[in-house]
């Protein structure tokens, strides 16, 4: 199962319709470094938006050139309403080696998007396709929608709740439909309208997604998408992340991306620390003897809390939590 994180496309809602070329290269490095190889960037609105008034801090040139230097190290990419498709916004994507573009339009309305399809094709890029809205046609119409762009050369396609209006139950049928439509990979983008975005990935991969979009500290347009964060620490405790750095994801958020956006008066719904608590099942009120040990100890805290709360979720003592915090330095150090 793949995270396809798009905060710096997506989650760009949250500052406007792009972020600073400082934050863009922050992301997109520890992205890549943490093991996220899948990165939707650029403007909020997507490629060739500037003309209709969405500007940011730089153009769809300005952001290629910026990230040109990591796409050896993983598949970037940005955003393409089909209706803005032109044959020299997509070369241009191809001459600053982007790995793809997805192409953008609403459900039902796929026909539409065949020419921007083909043009994503023909530069040599990978062909992603978003279901936009997809909850305005039934799960046999979106299949059949699928099919038909698959046949026109779509690689992987997303079933996106752009309103965050879909229960779990729906989206288990709608992935479950295309799937036996389809061969080509299956995505799901979820919104938070209705604080279910994360239950709704979880549903979306039992059913046979293979891939769940993702922004950091949730951020996206309206009530923000499932968060990376919280993405990979679901996954991980059903044992599907993969090769991922899930504690170098939460160090990066904790000493740069979290301060970071302090100035924009964006809060994460759910901070690290409190991540934690809820993939090792350890009760708050320890996290004072926790930090106590860890600090004394020289150990990472968050590493320690999910450790040992292996062995005691009820009532972890101090003598568990140093035994633990010491055995746990002496493997680091080993």
């Amino acid at each position: 199962m793949k995270l396809f994180d798009c905060t710096l496309r997506d989650g760009a809602n949250v500052v406007g319709n792009g972020f600073s070329p400082e934050l863009t290269e922050s992301m997109v490095k520890n992205l890549l470094r943490c093991g996220i190889q899948d990165i939707e960037l650029g403007n909020a609105k997507g490629i060739g938006s500037y003309e209709s008034g969405a500007t940011a801090p730089l153009d769809d040139e300005g952001y290629m050139r910026l990230v040109e230097p990591y796409t050896e190290q993983g598949r970037l990419g940005m955003f393409l309403l089909a209706a803005k498709a032109t044959p020299q916004r997509v070369a241009l994507a191809a001459a600053h080696k982007m790995s793809f573009l997805r192409v953008g339009i609403a459900a039902g309305d796929g026909r539409k998007a065949i020419d921007a399809v083909h043009m994503v094709k023909d530069a040599g890029l990978t062909c992603r396709y978003s279901l936009m809205k997809a909850y305005i046609c039934t799960a046999e119409e979106l299949a059949d929608e699928a099919a038909m762009l698959a046949a026109e050369g779509v690689d992987r396609i997303t079933i996106m709740d752009s309103a965050g209006t879909m229960f779990p139950d729906e989206v288990s049928a709608y992935v479950t439909v295309m799937r036996k439509k389809v061969t080509i990979p299956v995505g799901f983008h979820g919104h938070s309208n209705l604080g279910l975005s994360q239950a709704n990935a979880l549903a979306a991969v039992a059913a046979g997604a293979e891939e769940v979009d993702c922004g950091l500290l949730g951020m996206a347009r309206s009530a923000g998408n499932c968060s990376t964060e919280v993405a990979a620490a679901t996954f991980l405790r059903e044992g599907l992340l993969g090769d991922v750095d899930f504690y170098g994801l939460l160090s990066y958020l904790d000493n740069e991306l979290i301060p970071a956006m302090q100035p924009y008066g964006y809060r994460p719904a759910v901070l690290p620390e409190d991540l934690i608590l809820g993939l090792s099942g350890c009760h708050s009120s320890f996290l004072k003897l926790f930090h106590q040990i860890a600090q004394e100890e020289s150990v990472p805290v968050y590493q320690l809390i999910v450790e040992v709360s292996k062995t005691d979720r009820k009532a972890p003592g101090e003598e568990l939590i140093r035994r633990t915090a010491q055995t746990l330095k002496h493997t680091q150090t080993a």
